[in-house]
């Protein structure tokens, strides 16, 4: 992603907002629009406290791109420091098992989500379009999957086992 471009703050939805139910149109990567949407994500993601991934429709833009950024979780394992990536398609996923989730834009709960421990994610960069393979594990692939969620139209409470397995979200002071 280019640095030229400088980042601003966004909005977050929450649910029940519809563009957060709607599948994302695919994008060109090099549409300076996308580009800086791509900056916004990030700005947006990095001032909000405990973020590690934003993806458009979260911010009200129906398309496919998303920032993920899992550098100093404590449950990351690898990691790849904060990226943007647009059109993401997962192309391989094993090791699944449940986990906790939480979503800015569903502020009051968290879910137990199974989701797979390894994945292998193909997209394209914003700004360049050049072609972009990320195999990662553990939290940075939990995120991964979130954020394409989210570009599919699905939310984390689309994949909870039921109700058993949502929780009020503990504040911590």
């Amino acid at each position: 992603m280019s640095s030229a471009v400088e980042g601003h703050v966004l909005p977050v939805v929450t649910a029940p907002a519809a563009v957060l139910s709607a599948p994302g149109e695919e994008v060109d990567p090099t549409d300076p629009s996308i580009v800086q949407l791509a900056a916004d994500l990030v700005v947006t993601m990095k001032i909000s406290p405990g973020c590690v991934g934003l993806a458009a429709p979260q911010v009200g833009v129906g398309v496919q791109v998303f920032a993920v950024d899992v550098v100093g979780h404590p449950k990351a394992a690898t990691t790849h420091g904060t990226f943007v990536l647009c059109n993401a398609k997962i192309v391989e996923a094993s090791r699944w098992k449940a986990g906790r989730e939480g979503c800015m834009s569903v502020p009051d709960l968290t879910g137990d989500v199974k989701r797979a421990g390894r994945v292998v994610v193909e997209a394209v960069a914003p700004g360049t379009g050049e072609p972009v393979t990320i195999t990662t594990d553990a939290f940075e692939a939990r995120a991964l999957q979130h954020e394409i969620d989210h570009c599919a139209g699905k939310l984390f409470l689309d994949r909870v086992a039921g109700a058993h397995a949502i929780y009020q979200r503990k504040v911590y002071l």
